[in-house]
């Protein structure tokens, strides 16, 4: 009995010892959207909460807009060991990621909490593979964008002739396969390019057609979940790799489903309030399509999922029941459009 005591009385001090043995380290992680992004905000939360759990061992400081690289760079940054922890558009880098921009392709979310919910439980299954330079945290969306711009386009057929800038690369093939030309600027540089006619149209989430100005020079709004662009936060395997057992359990218990909608809810309801405030916009239209304009705007897309599943065989995938799951989760959740 007084051995059981005493064991009892020893396990806190065991804890404690443990956790005190813990190096500090410093962690940087690197985000290439401005300060005003509701990530910004969201992620030194998601930071504070690590640093606070670890005991103050693994510290993390958030460095936005770029300061540590562009962001096209951000996974390679993660794999070099540049930054800890990087905010990843995998399709920043077509071609080199070929299952993760399955998320990418048209019509296929219809929200973004669900879906970041679907995308981030079917992907982790992928991530060991696809992306195995680093550790994937989570995986999420944004809320789906639309179609804005200077004309009304009911179907595909409307896009021919028209110059519009891209959200991503696949919606880029998009415009391409239905007679379009693709305007490429970053996202401060969009309203520009309309304004001065050199883009017609632009796919962009709607709360951010307020956040960059774009509403002052488009006036036709596709009220359609058309796309959503992926993105991964992913974790250098060096810097995760010398941490300790305990410390290893604190960011896993981070990198969880939960934590990916904590992060990621705030700019999901930024998104979706800009389409309800673009609704009760004087001198806007947002229109619906019929079921018939949908179903040929689905069927007319067909060939990007032709082109995402050869894409993933060539990696050696089977993009046959890479989609099922995906298609499965989806359905889990009612994610799906």
């Amino acid at each position: 009995m007084l051995a059981l005591l005493l064991a009892a009385g020893m396990a806190p001090a065991c804890v404690s010892t443990a956790s005190a043995q813990d190096k500090t380290v410093n962690w940087k992680v690197s985000l290439w959207v401005p300060p005003a992004h509701p990530l910004v905000p969201a992620t030194k939360e998601w930071a504070a909460d690590i640093e606070k759990a670890s005991g103050g061992t693994i510290k993390m400081a958030v460095f936005p807009s770029e300061q540590l690289g562009k962001a096209f760079d951000h996974y390679d940054m993660a794999r070099d060991g540049i930054a800890d922890v990087t905010y990843v558009n995998p399709g920043y880098q077509p071609g080199r990621f070929p299952i993760v921009s399955a998320g990418q392709l048209p019509f296929t979310f219809k929200d973004g909490k669900k879906g970041t919910l679907a995308f981030n439980e079917w992907y982790h299954k992928y991530a060991p593979t696809e992306m195995k330079d680093t550790k994937l945290c989570f995986a999420f969306i944004h809320d789906p964008g639309a179609l804005h711009g200077k004309k009304k386009v009911l179907v595909p057929a409307d896009m021919k002739g028209l110059k519009v800038r891209p959200a991503q690369s696949t919606i880029g093939e998009m415009v391409k396969l239905f007679g379009g030309t693709n305007v490429q600027a970053s996202a401060p540089e969009s309203r520009d390019a309309l304004e001065r006619g050199v883009a017609d149209e632009i796919t962009f989430p709607w709360g951010s057609v307020f956040l960059f100005g774009i509403d002052k020079v488009v006036k036709y709004h596709m009220d359609v979940p058309l796309y959503s662009t992926v993105f991964t936060y992913n974790i250098g395997l060096k810097a995760y790799n010398a941490l300790s057992p305990n410390q290893k359990k604190i960011i896993d218990d981070h990198c969880t489903p939960e934590w990916a909608s904590k992060v990621t809810d705030p700019w999901v309801d930024f998104e979706a309030n800009g389409r309800t405030k673009m609704k009760a916009l004087e001198g806007h239209e947002v229109y619906p399509l019929t079921d018939a304009q949908l179903a040929e705007w689905k069927k007319d897309t067909q060939p990007l999922r032709d082109s995402w599943a050869e894409a993933v065989k060539k990696a050696g995938g089977d993009a046959a029941a890479i989609d099922a799951e995906l298609k499965a989760a989806l359905k889990k959740y009612d994610a799906g459009l």
